[in-house]
């Protein structure tokens, strides 16, 4: 198996470092390709109006003793696997990995989400992808995340799910620490689309200039049936698909049962 890993917090974050040494004992090749600096949040966009320069790993990651190769890149997630996939990785992946990032990625943020981003555009490519993502805490575990994680990577690598789609999979702080006991629960559910973090704080500048802070507020309000933010809350780690698909059959039906040829 050859493994392409990417995220969004950058090359040198501990959840891409520990990620790829986990992944490393399993594999037959691993190959890193990420940002130079941290793109949270920047969903699928690429970069157009200025190029994009690789700069080779030099055989280890953040002065570490792994020799894992690969390049960092000054651009997006989406970037840096479009340029692995087509000018960069030796090879083909049979799976590709975006994450672990420092932070949920669950709910409608989804839809923002780099970590998310990366997993989706390997999608388009046909290659098997998934987006993993850590609970914000103090003390933020890589090591026995990726060491969690694995056998779910492991697992679902394996199903081919329908074209343009990943899998995301959100691993909550106390889900975390619970496995040292004992496997922790994992529950597959879709994605909570009710809105959420639409609250911002109000302000001003040393200038005099008022801003607008995001506050990742309110948490959404829950669905009847269970979704991914009220797993996570209970702590469960859970695993959804996530598409990339412009071509929705039933809202296309719907915009042709409503159009009427004769109104200009």
């Amino acid at each position: 198996m050859r493994v392409l890993i990417t995220n969004d917090d950058g090359v040198h974050s501990q959840g891409i470092i520990q990620l790829a040494k986990q992944v490393r004992a399993h594999a037959d090749e691993v190959y890193v390709v990420a940002p130079r600096v941290e793109q949270s949040g920047v969903s699928q966009a690429i970069t157009f109006l200025s190029p994009l320069f690789p700069l080779a790993l030099g055989g280890n990651l953040d002065s570490q003793d792994d020799q894992i190769p690969g390049f960092s890149v000054n651009g997006t997630p989406a970037d840096c696997v479009k340029l692995a996939v087509v000018e960069l990785c030796p090879w083909k992946p049979d799976l590709v990995l975006s994450g672990i990032n420092g932070g949920l990625n669950a709910g409608i943020n989804v839809c923002h989400s780099g970590t998310a981003g990366g997993a989706l555009v390997a999608a388009t490519f046909g290659i098997p992808s998934i987006a993993i993502s850590l609970e914000n805490s103090e003390t933020m575990d890589f090591r026995l995340a990726s060491a969690t994680v694995w056998p779910l990577i492991d697992r679902f690598r394996k199903i081919e799910l329908p074209a343009r789609s990943a899998i995301n999979i959100n691993i909550p702080t106390a889900a975390l620490y619970r496995s040292q006991a004992g496997p922790p629960e994992v529950v597959l559910v879709p994605v909570e689309t009710n809105p959420m973090a639409y609250h911002f704080e109000t302000g001003q500048d040393p200038k005099g200039r008022p801003y607008f802070w995001s506050t990742n507020k309110p948490h959404p309000e829950p669905s009847s049936f269970e979704t991914d933010t009220q797993a996570l809350a209970q702590g469960k780690i859970t695993v959804s698909t996530i598409t990339y698909d412009l071509n929705s059959s039933h809202a296309m039906s719907v915009l042709m049962d409503n159009y009427d040829s004769r109104v200009g």
